[in-house]
């Protein structure tokens, strides 16, 4: 087949306004940033709040590998393939980092013929909000270390500081630096470190926020550490929250763009769902059921990661509820987790091995599906799994797959192959999913926001990982002490853990049990709304890898765009 980025330059887009008219927008409703992307304003909220809510479909994955699930290609390919069956879809998906853009991953714009376009833009700076989000964040950082050199009035005990910087590239050698060297013009010595821009805090409330002055009440809550009495210190107190919300006053609005057979696509905030809570905007969602019969969204990595943070953060913040959650799996990759072969860094198993047929290891590797299947159940959702087609999958180890899915409680297990054949590629996963939305909701939270944060680590921990326990590390001891003190404890909880396991440790695939899950630390996003205890050696700052995916993107001859797939 073609590839993909040439498959996206022939496809003859629509202009956004003529997109935007198929929901019920009109030219007076948009930004237009050129001719094929637009942000949408926030006042079509009231425009359209009389209108029904439709279906609201969330699609999640199991433990990814190295391989490759096809996550966003199967939320794409879904809301075409209900166009196809005569309902009316949109799209709700985040906007890539540059971090993995330029690393690991590549582009993330899906692939074949389910796309985002125009897919050079998606995948690059888009209309600037990443890059609003980590200038707000830095504001906020050099006004800390500003203040703290000047006079500090407030009292800011520097070994309390929290707040980080942050920049949108995979940097291992910034996580832990050393700032106000050189003199006392350059401020005040200190340990302090870099994450990557899609972790900040500042960019969680983006996505969580409902509306302008909710953003600016988020982040004034903002806590950036303590005074030397033990008091929380603010963004407010620091009285940047006010410019913080001039800078993002243009990001906090969805932007819209088209899949390549022109079904509507919001694509906004990008929040990590191993750091962060993985989840595209509020904003954006809130409008898409009031445009489509059915709002397709995406949760980042498996349903112990984004999908539980999107059930136990993003639909609290919302009011939104699901109506049924797509589990997106493959055959290679239950053969991974099956034991069939291995995928060791820096080393691509052989293709013969990945493609031969192997139903004993599809059968153990089921297991992992098995236990993302009961996550979602746990909520009281209808899952449908959508097994995204290879060549190399044989009948066999497709039923093994249907089999076990339905035993475990998936109201269906479907083959998809809208990679290959765009939205006529997902028409039966377009039915099964139909079908199990109109099932009457049952959608219930995992845990009641009046427990204990070490409540509440407990529960994700050992129903959602499958854990056996808990430990605490003294800082984390610490922390929970102190936010409980400061009356943060009736926080919902974001759990910054590995996506790689289902449990804390990236080494321990399938569905691992006998583990307990270290605490080594709690952070608060006060003004995103919730908690972040820190598992085992989760880091907040990726690296590049041997060959970062950057040393392929160029500009050919004709200055088009070159090696983002």
């Amino acid at each position: 087949m073609k590839p993909d980025i040439e498959i996206a330059r022939e496809t003859q887009m629509k202009p956004i306004v003529e997109v935007a008219r198929s929901i019920g927008l009109d030219e007076d409703d948009l930004e237009l940033y050129g001719k094929y992307k637009a942000k949408v304003l926030l006042e079509v909220l009231e425009k359209l709040k009389d209108r029904p809510n439709g279906k609201y479909i969330d699609v999640t994955a199991i433990t990814p590998t190295p391989l490759g699930e096809g996550k966003t290609v199967t939320t794409i390919g879904l809301s075409m393939a209900l166009n196809c069956i005569g309902k009316k879809a949109v799209t709700c998906i985040r906007q890539p980092s540059l971090g993995p853009v330029f690393g690991i991953k590549g582009g993330a714009a899906g692939g074949g013929y389910s796309q985002v376009l125009p897919m050079e833009d998606f995948n690059l700076h888009l209309t600037g909000d990443v890059h609003a989000v980590g200038l707000a964040h830095n504001l906020l950082a050099a006004f800390i270390d500003t203040h703290i050199m000047k006079d500090n009035a407030l009292g800011i005990d520097p070994l309390s500081i929290t707040w980080r910087r942050v920049v949108d590239v995979s940097d291992r050698a910034l996580r832990h630096i050393v700032t106000g060297l050189g003199g006392k013009e350059n401020g005040l010595p200190r340990e302090t470190g870099y994450d990557i821009t899609v972790a900040s805090e500042v960019m969680a409330i983006l996505a969580l926020t409902t509306g302008l002055f909710d953003l600016r009440q988020r982040l004034a809550r903002i806590i950036i550490g303590t005074n030397y009495n033990g008091g929380a210190v603010t963004a407010e107190d620091l009285k940047c929250a006010g410019s913080m919300t001039v800078l993002l006053k243009d990001a906090i609005k969805p932007n819209l763009l088209q899949t390549i057979e022109h079904t509507p696509c919001f694509v906004h905030t990008g929040p990590f769902a191993n750091i962060a809570h993985g989840n595209n905007s509020i904003l954006a969602d809130q409008m898409a059921v009031k445009m489509g019969e059915y709002t397709v969204t995406e949760s980042g990595f498996g349903a112990d990661c984004g999908a539980e943070k999107f059930f136990n953060i993003k639909c609290r913040y919302s009011g939104l509820k699901p109506d049924a959650v797509v589990i997106v799996a493959t055959v290679r990759a239950l053969k991974m987790h099956g034991g069939g072969f291995k995928f060791p860094p820096g080393h691509a198993p052989d293709k013969e091995t990945i493609e031969r047929e192997n139903v004993e290891a599809v059968e153990k590797g089921c297991e992992n599906l098995e236990k993302h299947i009961e996550n979602v159940l746990l909520h009281g959702v209808p899952v449908v799994v959508a097994i995204n087609h290879f060549d190399s999958d044989t009948d066999a180890e497709i039923e093994t797959i249907r089999k076990r899915a339905i035993a475990a409680g998936a109201e269906d297990a479907v083959v998809s192959q809208v990679w290959a054949k765009g939205g006529e590629g997902g028409v039966d996963l377009a039915k099964a999913v139909v079908k199990a939305a109109e099932k009457p909701s049952q959608f219930r939270f995992l845990y009641p926001l009046e427990a204990s944060i070490k409540e509440k680590i407990e529960i994700i921990a050992t129903k959602v990982y499958g854990a056996e326990g808990v430990d605490y590390l003294p800082l984390a001891e610490e922390k929970i002490q102190l936010y409980t003190r400061l009356g943060y404890d009736r926080l919902p909880l974001c759990m910054a853990k590995t996506h790689l396991s289902l449990s804390h440790d990236p080494r321990l695939m399938n569905r691992p049990t006998g583990f307990r899950v270290p605490i080594r630390d709690v952070r608060a996003s006060v003004g995103a709304g919730f908690l972040y205890p820190l598992l085992g050696e989760m880091r907040t700052m990726p690296g590049l890898p041997t060959v970062p995916a950057g040393t392929k993107v160029d500009i050919d001859e004709k200055g088009n765009v070159v090696g983002l797939f």
